[in-house]
């Protein structure tokens, strides 16, 4: 199934556009205003998601303090992403798909051995193939962004991962508030709702702002 393309921002130019397979990854420098469109091709598939100050990657995604200046625990159009210095690294301008989750973490290894009795690959894995690009590595892992993903909380404080909201075409444009480094797993995962139980590709495309012409 192929998804419809989208029309670029106002304002900004299409620079690359990627299809990453289930189970690959990402990562780019993002320069202050540019633009990351994630777009998920065939529906219900997670996209697990990072962010580092590029100045100082200590300065990495924060997730409390994200919901914490949000008041609100899912991630929508407007929500600014913190890091851990309080610094606004990316903010969400636009998403056809409500409600992204920063509660439920990446899967791992140990985890989907923990949970279901098998060792396959992870976005955690993942993360740590990207993030040696950038002299990073497994200790600059946080809890992340999971784009496209649902977890939804009860009364009672009850969450589970579940069936996604997100159709073909559905997108999310976020924005650099600074110089960032943003990494991607496109999520390998089969044993819960998160991908549909059938990973599949996503698109990443960059976006940068138009120059104005001078007559």
């Amino acid at each position: 199934m192929t998804a419809k393309r989208h029309a670029a921002p106002k304002g900004y130019r299409l620079t690359s556009s990627v299809v990453v397979d289930p189970g690959g990854s990402w990562g780019a420098l993002l320069a202050r205003g540019k633009r990351v469109r994630f777009v998920d091709i065939e529906g219900q598939q997670a996209v697990d998601f990072l962010c580092y100050n590029a100045a100082d990657t200590r300065d990495r995604y924060n997730a409390a303090n994200t919901m914490k200046m949000a008041e609100n625990a899912f991630l929508n159009a407007g929500t600014v992403l913190y890091g851990e210095y309080a610094t606004a690294l990316m903010t969400i301008v636009a998403s056809s798909c409500p409600n992204h989750d920063t509660i439920g973490g990446c899967c791992s290894v140990e985890m989907n051995l923990l949970r279901y009795g098998r060792r396959t690959h992870s976005c955690r894995a993942n993360f740590i193939h990207e993030l040696a690009k950038f002299g990073m590595g497994e200790a600059d892992i946080v809890a992340n962004v999971n784009f496209f993903m649902r977890v939804p909380v009860g009364r009672d404080g009850h969450m589970a991962i579940a069936d996604s909201p997100s159709r073909a075409g559905d997108f999310v444009d976020v924005e650099a508030l600074t110089d960032v480094i943003a990494v991607i797993s496109n999520c390998p995962q089969k044993y819960n709702p998160a991908c549909g139980y059938h990973p599949s590709p996503v698109r990443v495309e960059t976006y940068a702002k138009q120059r104005v012409s001078r007559t």
